[in-house]
């Protein structure tokens, strides 16, 4: 059963420790690299690759992990995004063992805007093996006499893996301040604490005093 009413089970476990590391682990990626961190630098290249790696972690789990962390459990659907959003203006809440609708559209737009900036990071930042790539067709386009075409073309490159990494960070952190908002709003309306859920794995619901 994926969801019960919000007074029905008091402690019902609802994340695994691998989903609040590669949660907490990838918002604290987000969070030094969108603003504390200097862009292109080293310390902000290897942030950028490790947060990489745990969504990557993540998304693997969504497939082999216990039923809770399952993409399975939290399918996207606008018409159960809406549905929900509806029952809690209403006044009417849930406790959900997996992301809620809405909450799990936002967990799917986090991590595909997170990818962009991933792979469009990586890309701008390239490894030894590309950058020997890179000088052996320079000078092959040398030879050619075709150097200046090349890079040109290099450069119009660069500058939109540069445009579309930027938009995508800032999109990003958007997302993830409407995420914050949510999140503060739904635990403030269920009385269930979803930051110390993430922190615990439980799901308790806090009891009028």
């Amino acid at each position: 059963m994926v969801a019960t009413e919000a007074g029905q089970e008091q402690g019902a476990r609802g994340w695994d420790p691998l989903v609040r590391l590669t949660h907490w682990g990838v918002a604290a990626g987000v969070l030094l690299n969108g603003i504390i961190t200097e862009g292109g630098s080293q310390i902000h290249v290897w942030i950028g690759y490790a947060a990489f790696s745990l969504l990557v972690l993540r998304l693997l789990w969504g497939f082999i992990g216990p039923e809770e962390a399952r993409f399975s459990a939290f399918p996207p659907s606008l018409s159960a995004a809406a549905a929900h959003l509806k029952r809690v203006t209403r006044g009417e809440h849930r406790v959900y063992r997996s992301h809620n609708p809405l909450g799990g559209l936002m967990a799917y737009a986090l991590w595909a805007t997170l990818t962009v900036v991933a792979l469009t990071g990586i890309a701008m930042a390239g490894s030894p093996l590309s950058e020997v790539r890179a000088d052996e067709a320079a000078t092959e386009y040398a030879e050619e006499g075709e150097y200046g075409e090349h890079k040109e073309s290099q450069e119009e490159e660069a500058e939109w893996l540069e445009e579309s990494h930027e938009f995508a960070a800032n999109l990003l952190l958007f997302l993830a301040a409407i995420h914050v908002a949510g999140v503060g709003f739904e635990s403030a309306t269920s009385r269930v604490n979803l930051v110390r859920s993430m922190i615990t794995g439980e799901r308790r619901r806090v009891q009028n005093e």
